[in-house]
């Protein structure tokens, strides 16, 4: 089989984790088989549809790093790739429908539909949906009310049982969750196809495409499973044999709720602006209500795959079939793995953008000069092992391109220390300082400042503490032997003494 898949997305907003999961199980099954992985955008919305969203989805993608073998800006065989440029399609395969009798012309306006609906809720009816007041019309009375500029939509006629017969029921089979029956009794009635404007609606659109676009394989989220018997039904009104099903389980909170912003970030530029890495959350997204299995790897981490792994691994087969669990702690822990595999220049150039939209150079939006980008670079070994996304790592470093307020004077006390007993210990740092100078590195560093505890009586964590809030401006901070090297000298020695002249 020719396996093609696609990716289907309405231009109505940001592009959102479950979309995103969409696509990737997509592009990986297509990868897998040697496939074709297809973007197509459904912009018959026109009232919701932006060029924004359509620049947010480039933009999006661009940024995870996979991208579609055929769509809208890359061409294809099957072109154009947008719906609103493909309207006379659509129309022409409405009115086929029409003259094969599964679908039929409605005169129904908005107004009558309102007023059925009302009069159902008064009486505490418990049908609802359109009421097929039209489909009975004689055929050639509808076509000719149609050809006299009659407002109308087209509606697709859903197969009822006649009399004495029982209710028909649409079958398909789908790789998640097996052998599905749906009673036509319980369908969508007779959903419209082409609207009175003339675009089609969602299921019309959809069936023509994937048809003309030979999808073979259709991977969506389970929420559109109501509209797969509607598809089905059409397909077999056609002709046509319909794409292989797989509907994917919803992704849902820690609470068992549907993911939504109560749970965090669900926007891709909102996870992005956080500070997480592209390869951390492809990785942790691909993961989530799928199962991999080890196999002869060249990455040994656990859990841990390239794009390429995923793609090798990736089965239909071993989609869970329950709700899949978002946890934003296991992806926090996914983009802490993915920033310390990263090399010390590779980070700094990532996290850059952060330190400037932070204004750790001397203002919100202010490049680093030459001696600044050196000395950011260098300090990311400080922070690399602590920080789980990009802009953490320039929110830990702040001390070292401002000097940080002196906190409150109990901050530097160390257990059973007083402010008089902290003094004395601030004047050994200014000691220690200068015998660190020459020390080129975290061990060697290490041994001078034993052996000067030792020599002075003290124990390591009461000689550090005052010093480390004085260098830094906190008790938590990165590690001060790096920290004192960065900084010089004399810069240490200055905020040591201007600490010691606060407390005294």
């Amino acid at each position: 089989m020719n396996i093609r898949v696609r990716y289907a997305p309405s231009p109505t907003g940001n592009q959102h984790i479950g979309g995103i999961r969409t696509a990737l199980f997509n592009y990986l099954f297509a990868r897998h088989n040697g496939g074709k992985f297809i973007l197509r955008l459904e912009d018959t919305d026109r009232a919701r549809s932006k060029d924004r969203y359509v620049k947010n989805l480039y933009d999006t993608f661009d940024w995870l790093g996979f991208r579609w073998d055929e769509g809208p800006d890359t061409g294809g065989p099957f072109a154009p790739y947008i719906q609103s440029q493909r309207s006379e399609l659509y129309k022409k395969y409405a009115d086929e429908l029409i003259a094969k009798g599964a679908a039929y012309y409605c005169f129904c306006t908005a107004e009558r539909i309102d007023a059925v609906r009302k009069e159902r809720e008064a009486a505490h009816s418990s049908e609802s949906g359109y009421d097929r007041f039209c489909r009975n019309i004689p055929a050639q009375e509808a076509a000719s009310r149609a050809a006299a500029g009659e407002a109308h939509t087209i509606r697709l006629k859903i197969p009822l049982a006649k009399d004495g017969e029982a209710d028909p029921v649409t079958k398909f089979f789908d790789h998640s969750l097996g052998n599905i029956e749906w009673k036509n009794a319980d369908i969508n009635p007779d959903p419209v196809l082409l609207k009175s404007d003339g675009f089609p609606t969602y299921h019309l659109a959809n069936v023509v495409d994937d048809h003309l676009m030979e999808i073979s394989h259709v991977m969506r989220a389970q929420e559109w499973l109501p509209s797969t018997p509607i598809h089905v039904i059409m397909y077999r009104a056609f002709g046509w044999e319909h794409p292989e099903y797989c509907h994917l389980p919803m992704v849902m909170g820690l609470d068992g709720k549907k993911l939504s912003k109560r749970h965090g970030s669900t926007s891709i530029d909102e996870f992005r602006s956080s500070g997480y890495l592209p390869e951390a959350l492809l990785n942790y997204v691909a993961m989530v209500g799928n199962s991999y299995e080890e196999g002869s790897r060249v990455n040994t981490h656990a859990e841990i795959y390239t794009l390429d792994e995923l793609s090798q691994y990736f089965s239909m087969e071993k989609l869970n079939k329950a709700p899949a669990i978002f946890d934003y702690k296991k992806l926090q822990w996914y983009n802490g793995q993915y920033i310390r595999m990263k090399s010390d220049d590779e980070l700094a150039s990532l996290s850059l953008p952060y330190a400037i939209n932070q204004g750790l150079f001397g203002g919100i939006g202010a490049e680093p000069d030459a001696a600044q980008k050196k000395l950011y670079t260098q300090a990311i070994p400080l922070v690399k092992e602590r920080a789980d996304f990009l802009k953490e790592i320039p929110e830990k470093l702040n001390y070292l391109f401002a000097e940080p307020p002196l906190p409150p004077k109990e901050e530097f006390f160390p257990k059973k220390f007083d402010c008089a007993a902290t003094v004395e210990l601030l004047k050994k740092g200014l000691q220690l300082i200068n015998i660190l100078a020459p020390a080129s590195n975290d061990a060697e560093a290490e041994e001078l400042t034993k052996a000067f505890a030792e020599k002075e009586g003290l124990k390591l964590g009461d000689l550090m503490m005052p010093l480390r809030v004085a260098i830094t401006g906190a008790r938590v901070s990165p590690p001060l032997f790096g920290s004192l090297r960065l900084l010089g000298k004399e810069k240490s020695l200055a905020r040591t003494q201007k600490a010691l002249d606060y407390l005294a």
